[in-house]
């Protein structure tokens, strides 16, 4: 295996735990926060999109996906593009509420789509070039994907463990 098929393997794998958390879920689950400060699969799914989007975009030098407006209609959550999550309090995560499980997997399904065309070409030397100077120590494109891999990787896994409340709940 190269680094861009262990790379696409490993966003493709974030894809599956997304699917598995929303798949054939309802308005109620998607919303569903077992308390007021925590955050909802909608939320989760949404966020971690995002992430994904942002970074991914930013790393391969084109626009975000979340930039096209039509997907405020094909989701139902109206964020401005600036917006991914980070920061965000009880308030903002009881807002994103989602038309339906299907428009919120066809904008994370149209973003993993863009990473696994961007990620399958990388070569480690691609890997090891810095992308961000302002930390210490300077931040490569390496360093980035798997940051993003991390985060996703944990929201998806919540997401899934909120799938298993929602469903034992029957909502």
């Amino acid at each position: 295996m190269d680094t861009g098929q262990i790379l696409e393997e490993a966003y493709r794998r974030i894809n599956e735990l997304v699917h598995q958390a929303t798949d054939g879920l309802g308005h109620g689950g998607l919303v569903y926060r077992p308390e007021p400060g925590a955050n909802s699969i909608a939320w989760l799914v949404w966020h971690l999109t995002r992430i994904q989007d942002d970074h991914l975009a930013a790393l391969a030098g084109v626009s975000q996906l979340w930039e096209d407006r039509s997907w405020v209609t094909v989701t139902g959550i109206d964020r401005p593009v600036e917006a991914a999550g980070q920061g965000d309090g009880p308030d903002d995560v009881a807002a994103i509420r989602p038309g339906s499980s299907e428009g919120l997997l066809k904008y994370h399904d149209a973003v993993m789509r863009h990473s696994v065309a961007y990620v399958r070409d990388l070569t480690p030397g691609l890997l090891d070039e810095i992308i961000d100077r302002s930390y210490d120590p300077p931040v490569t494109r390496g360093v980035r994907l798997v940051s993003v891999l991390s985060d996703n990787i944990q929201h998806a896994g919540q997401a899934r463990y909120l799938r298993g409340i929602v469903d034992r709940l029957g909502i």
